[in-house]
Formats: structure tokens, sequence, C-alpha cells
């Protein structure tokens, strides 16, 4: 069994000494691959070996071999969002009882714009538009911060940190320029505002489908018309597409069925019972980029995806995904149970945890780069993926609920053939060709 502890501190240990694998393998008396392995885990130093490391890091033996289990806390930060009049205050009412009782720690972080407003800092208080938003932004990112450092000083393992709107809802009630001095003022990243989330639920406006309940009565600070509310629930649901992980609940069931729904879906996200991934796949004609990137609801993304050695029959990838220059980085592990199901397990990690990953890449498959066009239709998140080596098809995929879920597929694609099933187009198998 490799032992990646051991091999994170020596390796931890020579970066600390600024020594190459090359100059710590000839203080040694060893090759430099005999280094590498200990730093992957797949080899230790002999006692003779252990000594003379002790002596160069100017630690004991036992400082040097002793692993620590250290607490792993399970934070898992996701946004409720959506237009107004969404039952956005039911659903957090409705998370706090559903997965206190699963075992989590439910931390709420209070909708920014209400706060403000209700304690006049509001669009008619503030001279621009720019600076009311802005104000919003900034008090969001404090309050984030605070309450994920709360969080990780808690006494409990299991912790669910809801925000009751996150950053980029901001970028439903500003225009583009607003939007882009916003975030120039503040010295923010977009792509890491948004997948600083772990995962996005967008509740649709009543004002859409469930006309009838739409009110201003049960939000001081909502003000907006049924019309207004339909066009800001299109703009906030807009604003997070590229995100991962984001599902919409809208008002096709009654609303008591509609809370259900959202519980369903953020259980499913957490892994409760276990993490199951249900999707669909199908081969697409090469899209019309040029007009996918002009469409609204549609944001494009960068992916470079390696495969890890493993040895039990599981898929083990890191991926790095983002835009220009800006990206987050994530390890994943799949296997396939029936059907359309596959259990996934995926963690956030750090660019530092995904070089040192990246050495123990399986070198007998390639690495899939791939742009992603991660759009919105009909309240359905579809991920079209464009491969360099392609240049008259694509993939698109689209995660469901359930393996009954009705689809609509977009108007802007056409689709060749349903490929769910078929393995030749799965992104290992496209690794693995030579």
């Amino acid at each position: 069994m490799k032992d990646y502890e051991f091999g994170t501190k020596i390796y931890e240990l020579r970066k600390a000494e600024s020594l190459s694998q090359n100059k710590l393998a000839e203080m040694l008396g060893v090759s430099n691959k005999a280094v590498s392995k200990w730093e992957n885990g797949n080899a230790k130093p002999s006692i003779e070996q252990l000594l003379k490391l002790a002596k160069i890091f100017n630690v004991s033996v036992e400082d040097l071999v002793e692993t620590k289990k250290k607490e792993i806390k399970h934070i898992n930060k996701i946004v409720i969002t959506g237009g107004p009049c969404s039952g956005k205050s039911t659903a957090l009412s409705w998370l706090q009882t559903e997965f206190s009782k699963k075992g989590y720690l439910v931390l709420f972080v209070p909708e920014s714009a209400s706060e403000l407003i209700i304690g006049g800092v509001a669009p008619w208080t503030i001279d621009t538009n720019l600076n009311f938003e802005t104000a919003i932004l900034k008090l969001q990112i404090m309050k984030e911060q605070l309450f994920e450092e709360a969080a990780k000083n808690s006494k409990f393992d299991k912790i669910l940190l809801v925000c009751d709107r996150g950053c980029l809802d901001c970028k439903a009630y500003m225009t583009p320029n607003e939007y882009a001095r916003a975030l120039k003022t503040l010295n923010l990243n977009e792509i890491q505002l948004r997948d600083s989330y772990d995962a996005v639920f967008h509740l649709v406006t009543a004002a859409k489908g469930a006309e009838e309940y739409y009110t201003l009565a049960n939000n001081q600070a909502r003000l907006e018309t049924a019309e207004e509310a339909k066009e800001k629930d299109s703009a906030t649901m807009n604003a997070w597409v590229g995100h991962p992980h984001l599902r919409v609940i809208d008002n096709s069931t009654n609303f008591e069925k509609k809370m259900q729904r959202l519980m369903k879906e953020i259980s499913r996200f957490l892994g409760e019972p276990e993490p199951c991934e249900i999707e669909r796949k199908f081969l697409i004609e090469y899209p019309n980029l040029e007009a996918l990137e002009k469409l609204p609801n549609c944001q494009k993304v960068d992916i470079i995806q390696t495969y890890l050695k493993t040895f039990n029959g599981e898929e083990t990838r890191i991926r790095q995904r983002g835009l220009n220059g800006s990206f987050i980085y994530t390890k994943t592990t799949k296997k396939k149970l029936d059907g359309l199901k596959r259990l996934e397990v995926e963690s956030r990690i750090s660019k530092d945890e995904y070089i040192k990953l990246l050495l123990d890449a399986d070198t007998t498959k390639k690495q899939i780069r791939k742009t992603r066009y991660c759009l919105m239709y009909k309240n359905q998140y579809y991920e079209i993926d464009i491969y360099p080596f392609w240049k008259d098809k694509a993939i698109m995929e689209i995660e469901l609920r359930d393996e009954k879920q009705t689809i609509k597929l977009p108007e802007v694609v056409k689709v060749i053939k349903e490929v769910t099933d078929d393995e030749t187009f799965f992104n290992i198998a496209m690794a693995t060709k030579g």
C-alpha cells in the first residue's frame, strides 16, 4: 500500500531545504529514482537512509516516520439562489430540518442584499447601482469567510454551509460594464468566485409557472413586478451557468413537491445515502461555436483531464477546469453500478496537490483536453464537449435526477445518436486509444 503521507513529508522537507531530487539523492548515495519513489509513496528508505535523511533535515527519525492522522472536516458550501418569490426562505427551513437529521451542522449565510436594504443601504439611498452592488459583493465575501472559519472550528465532522444567494447573484443586477468594474475594484476573478461554491441550486420564481402565488408580502426588500421577477430569474440563472454543479428546481409540481425535489437534489450532491451519478450522453454534430458563445445562457470552460494509476477496477482522474489562466482542481473516482448509474466521489484539491498527483499519472493513457460549453436550456443543464481531434462531431451530456426523467434536447444542437452505453465514447476509452 502506498504511503502518501510519508512521501509528502519527504517532499516538503526537501523543498524547505531548497534541494532538488538529484541533489538529495547525491547526498544519500542513492539514485534520484529512489527519492522519487519515496515521495510518490511507492517505497520507503532503509534504516541507514532514514538516519541520513534525519541528519540532512535536522529532525529526529521518530519525527520523520511518525504519521499523524489529521481530522478532516467535511465542509460542503452550497448556494440556494433563484428569482424573486421562489421559495428560498422555506427551502432554508426545510434544509435545517432535513440535514440536521442526517448528522450535519447546517450553517446559513444570510442574504446580503436584504440585510443592506432593511438597514437603509438601498438602491435609492446609494448614489449609483455600481456602488450598491459592490457593497453587497463585499459584504457577501466577508460573511462567507467568517462562516467558513467558524465551520472549520466547529465540533462537527459533517458541515453544510448554505449561502442564501451567492456572489454571482450580483451579476444579474448589473450591466456587464458595472460587473467588470466591481470585480476590478475588489480584485476578484469570476471563475474563482463562481467555483468557490461546491454546488448551486436555483429555485425558479413563482412568476414562472405558479403566477397565482407570486407576492411581495413576504419580503419587505422585494420590489419587482411579476414581469421583472421573470427577467431577474433568467438573469440570475444565467449568471451561474458554467458552474460544474448547477441544478434548477422549477414549478412543474406543487410547492411541497418542489421542496422535496430540492432536498433530493442536495442529498444526491452530498452523497446521501451514496454519491451516485446518473447521466445520458449524445453524439452530436459539431456545433456552431460562435453562436453558442453569444448565448447568455452558455459559458465556456477549458478542461485538462489526467487518469491516475489504479489497481481495483475503479477509474480515478484529476482535472484542471477553468479559463484564461484561472482554474480549479478536482479528483474524481468512478465505479459503474448498473444501467445509467455510476458511483462517483469527487473532491476539490489544491493546485499543489494536483501537481503532486500528476506524478502518479497512468502513462498508458493520454491526457484528455477539451473545451466545454455549459448550456442551460429549459431549466436543464447540458455540457457540450469539444475535442481537438474531432472536427465534425462532439459529445453532449446531461446529468439526471433519476433514470426516468424526461429531457428536452436543445434546439441549437443536432443529435446524431445516443451513446450513453457506448463505451467507445467514454473519455477513458479516448485516452486509451493509440
